[in-house]
C-alpha cells in the first residue's frame, strides 16, 4: 500500500488547473485575431507627414529591444521621447520570440513611443512561427520608402524570404534611386567577424556566403552610406570600400560590459551635409560589475514582463513534475497486501449492503442472476441488503421491502429490457441513508453504479464494484463511433470507475490481468459468481422425459445445450456456421437447443434455415431459472461459442449437470474451461471447434469421463462458498478503510 502526503493533492490539482487555464490562454491568443494590422504603412505615412518641407532629420536606431520594459521602455524611451526624434528604427530583435505573446508585448512598448517606428524583421521575429505574424501585424519582410532625399531600404537575412529574390530587387531599387542618402537595414551584421565579438555569438552573422558577397557588392557599387544591423550584443563602426557598416546591440538584454558591449541607442542626423552617426551609452557612470549585474537584471527582467505566462506555464508544469517524482521516488510504496489489517472484527458481525445494479429480474441475464445469487447468499449469512434496480413493465411480485425500484427514464432493447433508470431521485438517496450501509456494492460502472459510487464519498462508507461485462464488446449498442468507444472510451471507463473504488471483485485471473493491464490499482478480489451446485446436480426423472418427448428428442440424437442472450456479441453464427460444417460432412445425429432470447432472434432464425439447419436447431427461447437444470440434464455436450463474458457462469452451471464443454477460448471462458479435462476450447476457428465437438459426439465414453470431471470442478464454485468470500472482501475493505490505511484516486 501506498503513503500518501495529503498536502500534495491540493498543489497537484491547482498546478494542473494553472497548467490548463494557461494552455487554454496560448489556444485564445492564437485564435484571436491581433488589434493591429500593417503597423508599416501608417507608420511610413507619419514619417512623410513630420518630415515634409523639412531639410534635414534625425532618427534612433535600437538594436536587441527584446521586449525589455526595464531598460527600453523605461529608461530609452523617455530619452526618445525628450530628445525630440523624428522616427524610430529597430535594428532588428524587437521581440523574445515569434510568439503572439511577444508579440503584443512589443506593441505595447513601442505605444510609449511620442514618435513612427519601424522594425526591421530579424531572428527572433521569425522564430515560433513570427513570420507570419510579423508580416500580417507590420508588413512585408523587406521593403523600402523615401522620405526627403533618402532612401530606406529593410532586408530580411534569416532566408524566410528568397535571397536571389532580395538581391535582384535590391539591385532594381539601387539602380533606379536618385536619392543623396541610402542607409540599409539588416537584423543580422553582414560584415566580417569582429575580433570583439562576444562569446556565444560568433554564429551571429549573415551566414550565407552568396548573399552576403552579393549584397555588398551592390553596397559598394551604388554607393550606400550605411548599412545598420544587429544581433550583437555591442556597439561596433566599420567603413568598408566608402560603406560604413553599423552593429548596435543593448537596448535591452544582457550585455556582456566590455569596451564594446554597453547600453545604448544610435543618434542618427541626416542632412545636405551628410549623415552623422553617435552612439549614446546609458548608465555611464555605473561601476562595470554593477553594469553587469543590470544586465542580467534587464534579461530577467524582460522575460518576466514579456513571458509571465509562459513562465507561470513552465513552473507548473516543473511542480506536477516534481509531484509526481516526489510520489516515485520520496514517498514509500509497498504492492504487497498490507497484513497489518485486523479484518475480523467485521468478518463476526452481519454487515448492512447498499447494492446497485442496473439489470435485475424480471430481466434475465448473467448479471442478474449473479446480483441475486450475491444477495441471497449474503443474506443466508446474516447480512442484509438493500439492492437498488430498475422499474419494468412488468410488476414484481416477490419484491421485498428491501429491493427499491427506481423509475425509468429511457429503455431501449428489442423488448425495452436494457433501462436507464432516474439516479436523481431524492427518495433513492434518502433511502440509503435511513438504511445506514456499512458498505455500498455497485455492479455497473454508469447509471445507478455511479449512483452508488456517489453515495459512498458522501456516507463515508467502502464502494465495491463487480467487472461483469467487458465493455468494449457492447459498442453496437452505443450511439458513438465503435472504434471509439471500443478502443479508448470503454477501457478508460473501467480504469477510472475502478480507480475510484475501495474494491473490484473480478470473477477470473483474466479479468484481473485485463484490469491490471488498463490501470486499476485498487483492492482486487478473483471471484467467480457462485452457483446452487445441488439444484443443478439433479432434476425430476419425469419431467426430463416429458420435456425431451416435447422437444422431439431422438433416443440416438446427441443433444447439444447453449445457454446464451441472442445477441450480436455472443457470437452464436459462429456456432450454427460450424454445426452447418458438420451437417455437411454427413453428421446428423445432433440437435441444438439454444436457450434464450433477444434482439437477435429473427436474425439467427434467418440464419438457422438459410444453413439448412431447420430440422437440426431448436430456438426454445426465455426459460424461466427455475427450469433452467431440466435443459442442462437434456443435453450431452453444452457448446458455447462467446467472446464477450467475463465469466462462465452458465458454463458452470451445465458443468454442475455433468455436461463437458466445447467453446471458443476467451478471457471469461480461459480459466473455466480446463482442456481435456472438463472439456475443450478452441481458437475461434471453425473447423477446429467443430472437431472438437464431433469427438465428443462420437464417443459416449469421454462424454462420460469430463462430465463426471466437470461436477467435481463446478463443486468448488457453489454459492455458499461464493458469499463467504464476498462477505470477508467487504470485511477486510472496511478494515482497512476504517484505519485509514487506503487513499482515494
Amino acid at each position: 500500500m501506498r503513503r500518501r502526503i495529503t498536502w500534495l493533492r491540493p498543489l497537484y490539482i491547482s498546478s494542473l488547473l494553472l497548467l490548463l487555464g494557461l494552455v487554454m490562454h496560448q489556444v485564445y491568443l492564437h485564435l484571436h485575431d491581433p488589434d493591429q494590422e500593417s503597423v508599416h504603412a501608417l507608420q511610413v505615412q507619419q514619417i512623410h507627414q513630420r518630415l515634409e518641407g523639412h531639410g534635414d532629420f534625425r532618427f534612433a536606431v535600437v538594436g536587441n529591444v527584446n521586449n525589455s520594459i526595464r531598460l527600453f521602455g523605461n529608461e530609452i524611451v523617455p530619452r526618445l521621447n525628450a530628445e525630440g526624434f523624428d522616427f524610430v528604427v529597430s535594428a532588428g530583435n524587437a521581440v523574445s520570440g515569434g510568439q503572439e505573446e511577444s508579440y503584443r508585448n512589443v506593441h505595447r512598448l513601442l505605444a510609449g513611443l511620442e514618435m513612427p517606428y519601424l522594425l526591421t524583421f530579424g531572428d527572433n521575429e521569425e522564430s515560433d512561427f513570427g513570420s507570419f505574424r510579423f508580416y500580417e501585424q507590420f508588413g512585408p519582410h523587406f521593403f523600402s520608402f523615401l522620405v526627403d532625399d533618402a532612401h530606406f531600404i529593410f532586408l530580411d537575412g534569416t532566408g524566410k524570404s528568397s535571397f536571389s529574390w532580395q538581391l535582384d530587387w535590391l539591385e532594381r531599387e539601387l539602380a533606379a534611386s536618385t536619392a543623396a542618402h541610402r542607409i540599409v537595414f539588416i537584423g543580422l551584421p553582414v560584415h566580417r567577424e569582429l575580433e570583439e565579438t562576444p562569446v556565444f555569438e560568433s554564429d551571429h552573422y549573415l551566414d550565407d556566403p552568396a548573399f552576403r558577397h552579393g549584397l555588398i557588392s551592390r553596397f559598394e557599387r551604388h554607393g550606400v552610406d550605411v548599412v545598420f544591423s544587429a544581433n550583437l550584443t555591442l556597439f561596433s563602426r566599420l567603413q568598408t570600400n566608402g560603406v560604413e557598416y553599423v552593429t548596435t546591440g543593448g537596448a535591452g538584454g544582457l550585455i556582456v560590459d566590455t569596451e564594446s558591449s554597453f547600453h545604448h541607442y544610435v543618434d542618427v542626423h541626416v542632412s545636405s551635409q551628410g549623415i552623422t552617426i553617435e552612439p549614446v551609452r546609458l548608465d555611464v557612470d555605473l561601476p562595470a560589475w554593477l553594469r553587469t549585474v543590470d544586465g542580467v537584471w534587464n534579461t530577467v527582467y524582460s522575460f518576466f514582463y514579456v513571458s509571465y505566462l509562459r513562465f507561470l506555464l513552465i513552473v507548473s508544469g516543473l511542480i506536477l513534475l516534481a509531484i509526481h517524482l516526489h510520489r516515485l521516488v520520496v514517498e514509500e510504496r509497498d504492492y504487497y497486501p498490507d497484513f497489518d489489517v485486523d479484518p475480523t472484527p467485521y468478518q463476526v458481525r452481519a454487515l448492512r449492503v447498499g447494492m446497485y445494479s442496473n439489470n435485475y429480474f424480471p430481466f434475465v441475464s448473467g448479471v442478474t442472476i449473479s446480483v441475486e445469487r450475491l444477495r441471497q447468499g449474503l443474506e443466508a449469512l446474516g447480512d442484509r441488503v438493500l439492492l437498488f434496480a430498475p422499474r419494468y413493465r412488468e410488476p414484481a411480485c416477490d419484491d421485498g421491502g428491501d429491493i427499491e425500484r427506481a423509475p425509468t427514464l429511457l429503455a431501449f432493447g428489442e423488448k425495452g429490457e436494457f433501462r436507464l433508470s432516474n439516479p436523481f431521485l431524492p427518495r433513492l438517496r434518502r433511502r440509503l441513508r435511513n438504511f445506514k450501509p456499512d458498505i455500498i456494492h455497485v455492479h455497473h460502472p454508469f447509471w445507478l453504479g455511479s449512483l452508488g459510487l456517489f453515495m459512498g464519498r458522501r456516507l463515508k462508507v467502502p464502494v465495491v464494484y463487480t467487472y461483469h461485462t467487458r465493455l468494449e464488446h457492447y459498442a453496437h449498442f452505443v450511439p458513438l463511433p465503435g472504434l471509439l468507444f471500443r478502443n479508448l472510451i470503454s477501457h478508460y471507463l473501467i480504469r477510472r470507475f475502478s480507480n475510484k473504488c475501495q474494491g473490484v471483485v473480478v470473477p477470473t485471473d483474466s479479468a484481473e490481468e485485463y484490469l491490471r493491464v488498463i490501470g486499476v490499482t485498487t483492492n482486487t478480489l478473483v471471484q467467480p459468481t457462485g452457483i446452487d451446485v445441488k439444484r443443478f446436480r439433479d432434476v425430476d426423472a419425469s419431467r426430463l422425459a416429458e420435456r425431451r418427448e416435447a422437444l422431439g428428442i431422438a433416443d440416438d440424437d446427441v443433444v447439444l445445450v447453449s445457454v446464451s442472450r441472442i445477441s450480436k456479441e455472443k457470437n452464436i453464427e459462429f456456432m450454427l456456421e460450424a454445426l452447418a460444417l458438420l451437417l455437411g460432412q454427413g453428421e446428423s445425429r445432433f440437435r441444438l437447443l439454444l436457450v434464450g432470447d433477444g434482439p437477435a432472434r429473427s436474425h439467427i432464425q434467418s440464419r438457422v434455415e438459410a444453413l439448412g439447419l431447420a430440422e437440426r436447431v431448436v430456438l426454445v427461447g426465455a426459460v424461466p431459472p427455475d427450469e433452467m437444470p431440466l435443459y442442462y440434464h437434456l443435453g450431452d455436450v453444452f457448446v458455447f461459442a462467446s467472446k464477450s463474458e467475463t465469466q462462465g457462469m452458465v458454463i458452470l452451471e451445465a458443468m454442475s449437470a455433468g455436461l463437458p464443454v466445447v467453446s471458443v477460448r476467451s478471457s471469461g471462458i480461459d480459466d473455466v474451461v480446463i482442456e481435456g479435462e472438463n472439456g475443450f476450447k478452441t481458437p475461434e476457428n471453425r473447423e477446429v471447434w467443430a472437431g472438437r465437438l464431433r469427438s465428443l459426439m462420437a464417443d459416449p465414453q469421454l462424454r462420460a469421463t469430463l462430465g463426471e470431471q466437470a461436477q467435481v470442478f463446478a463443486q468448488s464454485h457453489d454459492v455458499t462458498a461464493f458469499a463467504r468470500r464476498i462477505h470477508g472482501f467487504y470485511a477486510f475493505l472496511l478494515a482497512q478503510y476504517h484505519t485509514g490505511r487506503h487513499w482515494r484516486r
